[in-house]
Protein backbone atom coordinates (compact mmCIF):
# COMPACT_ATOMS: atom_id res chain seq x y z
CA UNK A 1 0.00 0.00 0.00
CA UNK A 2 1.15 3.53 -0.66
CA UNK A 3 1.82 5.97 2.15
CA UNK A 4 -1.13 8.14 1.08
CA UNK A 5 -3.53 5.24 1.66
CA UNK A 6 -2.16 4.78 5.17
CA UNK A 7 -2.13 8.47 6.14
CA UNK A 8 -4.85 9.64 8.50
CA UNK A 9 -7.34 12.17 7.12
CA UNK A 10 -6.32 15.84 7.37
CA UNK A 11 -8.56 18.24 9.24
CA UNK A 12 -7.95 21.96 9.64
CA UNK A 13 -8.46 23.27 13.17
CA UNK A 14 -8.32 26.58 14.99
CA UNK A 15 -4.77 26.66 16.39
CA UNK A 16 -5.91 27.70 19.89
CA UNK A 17 -7.79 24.39 20.16
CA UNK A 18 -4.49 22.55 19.75
CA UNK A 19 -3.02 24.45 22.71
CA UNK A 20 -1.20 27.13 20.72
CA UNK A 21 -1.06 30.36 22.73
CA UNK A 22 -2.41 32.57 19.96
CA UNK A 23 -5.50 34.14 21.50
CA UNK A 24 -5.87 37.89 22.07
CA UNK A 25 -4.79 37.46 25.71
CA UNK A 26 -1.84 35.19 24.90
CA UNK A 27 -3.74 32.11 26.02
CA UNK A 28 -5.20 29.07 24.33
CA UNK A 29 -8.42 27.05 24.42
CA UNK A 30 -6.93 23.57 24.20
CA UNK A 31 -9.51 20.91 23.44
CA UNK A 32 -8.35 17.71 25.08
CA UNK A 33 -10.81 15.83 22.89
CA UNK A 34 -8.88 17.09 19.87
CA UNK A 35 -5.32 16.95 21.24
CA UNK A 36 -5.59 13.61 23.00
CA UNK A 37 -8.34 11.59 21.36
CA UNK A 38 -9.04 12.79 17.84
CA UNK A 39 -5.34 13.37 17.11
CA UNK A 40 -4.93 9.58 17.19
CA UNK A 41 -7.19 9.37 14.12
CA UNK A 42 -6.59 12.61 12.22
CA UNK A 43 -3.71 14.81 11.10
CA UNK A 44 -4.58 18.30 12.26
CA UNK A 45 -3.59 21.42 10.36
CA UNK A 46 -3.67 24.29 12.90
CA UNK A 47 -4.64 27.74 11.62
CA UNK A 48 -5.00 31.06 13.46
CA UNK A 49 -6.30 33.67 11.03
CA UNK A 50 -5.85 36.58 13.45
CA UNK A 51 -2.13 35.88 13.87
CA UNK A 52 -1.79 35.09 10.16
CA UNK A 53 -3.07 38.55 9.17
CA UNK A 54 -0.51 40.19 11.44
CA UNK A 55 -2.35 40.79 14.71
CA UNK A 56 0.04 40.42 17.64
CA UNK A 57 -0.03 38.28 20.76
CA UNK A 58 -1.38 39.64 23.01
CA UNK A 59 -3.61 42.06 21.09
CA UNK A 60 -6.70 44.15 21.45
CA UNK A 61 -9.74 41.90 21.13
CA UNK A 62 -11.97 42.27 18.10
CA UNK A 63 -15.72 41.86 17.88
CA UNK A 64 -18.40 41.78 15.23
CA UNK A 65 -20.23 45.09 14.80
CA UNK A 66 -23.12 46.11 12.55
CA UNK A 67 -25.56 44.10 10.49
CA UNK A 68 -25.55 40.46 11.71
CA UNK A 69 -25.75 39.32 8.08
CA UNK A 70 -22.61 41.29 7.10
CA UNK A 71 -20.82 42.49 10.24
CA UNK A 72 -17.42 44.09 10.46
CA UNK A 73 -14.61 42.87 12.72
CA UNK A 74 -13.55 45.92 14.74
CA UNK A 75 -11.30 46.57 17.71
CA UNK A 76 -13.18 46.65 21.00
CA UNK A 77 -11.35 49.80 22.18
CA UNK A 78 -9.98 51.36 18.99
CA UNK A 79 -12.83 51.20 16.46
CA UNK A 80 -10.39 52.34 13.78
CA UNK A 81 -9.01 48.79 13.84
CA UNK A 82 -11.01 47.05 11.12
CA UNK A 83 -9.77 43.60 10.09
CA UNK A 84 -12.86 42.54 8.16
CA UNK A 85 -11.16 42.62 4.75
CA UNK A 86 -7.94 40.89 5.82
CA UNK A 87 -9.85 38.11 7.62
CA UNK A 88 -12.13 37.51 4.63
CA UNK A 89 -9.20 37.55 2.21
CA UNK A 90 -7.27 35.10 4.39
CA UNK A 91 -10.33 32.83 4.48
CA UNK A 92 -10.43 32.81 0.68
CA UNK A 93 -6.68 32.23 0.50
CA UNK A 94 -6.77 29.29 2.90
CA UNK A 95 -9.79 27.83 1.13
CA UNK A 96 -7.57 27.57 -1.94
CA UNK A 97 -4.55 26.24 -0.07
CA UNK A 98 -6.30 23.71 2.17
CA UNK A 99 -7.81 21.77 -0.71
CA UNK A 100 -6.74 18.38 0.69
CA UNK A 101 -8.56 18.54 4.05
CA UNK A 102 -11.66 16.51 4.78
CA UNK A 103 -13.10 18.78 7.48
CA UNK A 104 -12.53 21.80 9.71
CA UNK A 105 -12.98 22.32 13.47
CA UNK A 106 -13.49 26.00 14.34
CA UNK A 107 -13.32 27.84 17.69
CA UNK A 108 -16.83 28.69 18.82
CA UNK A 109 -17.91 32.27 19.60
CA UNK A 110 -14.84 33.70 17.85
CA UNK A 111 -15.34 36.83 15.71
CA UNK A 112 -12.98 35.28 13.19
CA UNK A 113 -13.68 31.54 13.48
CA UNK A 114 -17.13 31.06 15.03
CA UNK A 115 -19.61 29.21 12.82
CA UNK A 116 -22.83 30.33 14.49
CA UNK A 117 -24.14 32.32 17.42
CA UNK A 118 -21.19 34.74 17.44
CA UNK A 119 -22.31 37.93 19.19
CA UNK A 120 -22.79 40.91 16.91
CA UNK A 121 -23.00 44.38 18.47
CA UNK A 122 -24.63 47.67 17.49
CA UNK A 123 -22.08 50.44 16.84
CA UNK A 124 -23.08 51.88 20.25
CA UNK A 125 -21.87 48.67 21.96
CA UNK A 126 -25.24 47.08 22.72
CA UNK A 127 -25.70 43.44 21.66
CA UNK A 128 -27.71 43.14 18.46
CA UNK A 129 -27.83 39.52 17.33
CA UNK A 130 -25.77 36.59 16.19
CA UNK A 131 -23.55 36.08 13.19
CA UNK A 132 -20.67 34.04 11.84
CA UNK A 133 -16.96 34.76 12.15
CA UNK A 134 -15.48 36.63 9.19
CA UNK A 135 -12.76 34.06 8.38
CA UNK A 136 -15.14 31.11 8.85
CA UNK A 137 -17.74 32.73 6.58
CA UNK A 138 -15.24 33.28 3.76
CA UNK A 139 -13.69 29.82 4.11
CA UNK A 140 -17.03 28.00 4.24
CA UNK A 141 -18.43 29.98 1.30
CA UNK A 142 -15.62 28.54 -0.82
CA UNK A 143 -16.21 24.99 0.51
CA UNK A 144 -19.97 24.67 1.09
CA UNK A 145 -19.85 20.85 1.07
CA UNK A 146 -16.93 20.48 3.51
CA UNK A 147 -17.91 19.05 6.92
CA UNK A 148 -17.31 21.76 9.53
CA UNK A 149 -18.04 22.00 13.24
CA UNK A 150 -17.31 24.12 16.26
CA UNK A 151 -15.25 22.63 19.08
CA UNK A 152 -18.01 23.21 21.62
CA UNK A 153 -20.39 20.98 19.64
CA UNK A 154 -18.07 17.98 19.25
Amino acid sequence: MSDSLMSPPKIAISACLMGAEVRYNGGHKESRLCTRTLSEHFDFVPVCPEVAIGLGIPREPIRLVGDPEQPEALGTVDREINVTGPLAEYGQKMAGELHDICGYIFMQQSPSCGLERVKVYHPNGAPWGNGRGIYAQAFCAAHPELPVEEAGRL
